[in-house]
């Protein structure tokens, strides 16, 4: 090892041990237990990577002066967790890489053994055209059985090696469907996020235009959001985002779409679903959502109940998910401008009222 690769090893080991010993500081002071979960969220505290994890931590200990278990478990699970999901992608990927190149040895050592033993075949069957005594025969056919038992020996091998090869990649085909799963969630609500929701709502509006059924889409987001996290602090608010997204959970079932659309604001496609049914809909969910009593983890105090508002929007012909999509935040925003807790549609006056104003 050179003087230059030591030296550069002796500094990755002092910045790294620097970095161990903020995050073991940090777990001392505020009288954390050093479990793996708590000295991670510290470690990378201390390295500054993760900028929306330093400013969470950095206004819950302003506002409250610690961390509580409840809140370094919501910390971990909004802002770690899921960046797992490209390190585990990377690490299935070689491990795919790693069983094709074993297979392709194996094949190319059986591929030859193939050809040594074709090779044999044709040797004796020279041999034996020229073979004079039962001796020269028999010696001919003693090698080509033995040729032909450890050609049935590596075959044999072959076929157990190629077995256990398509059960690995069976399970890793099997992990790389979750993975890409998780990478279509959102990581604070458990439900689609915007990236699923955009894949979802094209391939619906496309199906219902080509087979003439109706669909629906409801937008909408938490009434006074803001005021949450300036009230009571961003992991309140992030406890206000489970809330709204469990809620969905339990009322939206079967073939109906639920997405996180960004920050507080929420999407669901309804296909095979006309206005009257969607309207229903939309109030299950609003009465879901306000049906719930909103308590903080960390100290267990009664915050209130969330409200939201909800803009519906019908598929028209010659719509395009974007158009769909405008007519709902319009809705939305009506609901908003008109007292806010409640569902607004296009066929309400407050809507055409809006459009109106807008217009002008």
């Amino acid at each position: 090892m050179g003087t230059y690769s030591v030296v550069k090893v002796l500094d990755e080991h002092e910045r790294t041990m620097a970095f161990a010993d903020v995050a073991l500081g940090q777990i001392r002071s505020l009288r954390q237990t050093a479990v793996p979960r708590n000295y991670e969220i510290w470690y990378v505290y201390a390295t500054g990577y993760n900028a929306p994890l330093n400013k969470i931590i950095n206004e819950t200990l302003a506002r409250s002066g610690r961390l509580t278990e409840a809140d370094l478990e919501q910390i971990y699970e909004t802002y770690l967790s899921h960046i797992k999901t490209t390190d585990r992608i990377d690490k299935v990927g070689a491990r795919v890489i790693g069983e094709i190149d074993d297979v392709t040895t194996l094949l190319t050592d059986a591929l030859g053994m193939s050809t040594s033993y074709g090779a044999s075949l044709d040797g004796a069957t020279e041999q034996l055209a020229d073979a004079k005594t039962r001796d020269e025969v028999q010696a001919i056919v003693r090698s080509l059985v033995k040729a032909t038992r450890e050609m049935r020996e590596t075959n044999k091998a072959l076929e157990q090696r190629l077995t256990l090869s398509k059960n690995e990649i069976s399970d890793l085909q099997q992990s790389l469907e979750a993975i890409r799963a998780e990478s279509l969630t959102d990581p604070l609500t458990g439900l689609g996020n915007r990236k699923y929701f955009d894949r979802m709502i094209d391939m619906a509006v496309q199906n219902a235009l080509a087979i003439g059924e109706p669909l629906s889409l409801l937008m909408f987001d938490i009434d006074h959001f803001k005021s949450f996290n300036d009230s009571y602090g961003h992991l309140t608010g992030d406890q206000v985002l489970r809330l709204v997204g469990m809620s969905l959970k339990q009322t939206i079932k079967g073939q109906d779409i639920t997405a996180r659309y960004g920050g507080e604001e929420f999407a669901v496609v309804l296909p095979n679903t006309a206005l009257r049914q969607a309207l229903t809909v939309a109030d299950h969910i609003r009465r879901a959502v306000m049906s719930k009593e909103l308590k903080k983890k960390s100290t267990g105090e009664i915050l209130g109940r969330v409200t939201i508002s909800i803009g519906v929007s019908v598929l028209q012909s010659g719509d395009s998910p974007d158009t769909l999509i405008e007519r709902a935040d319009a809705c939305l925003y009506a609901a908003k401008r008109n007292g806010r807790n409640r569902v607004i549609c296009e066929a309400d006056p407050e809507y055409t009222a809006e459009s109106h104003s807008k217009v002008a």
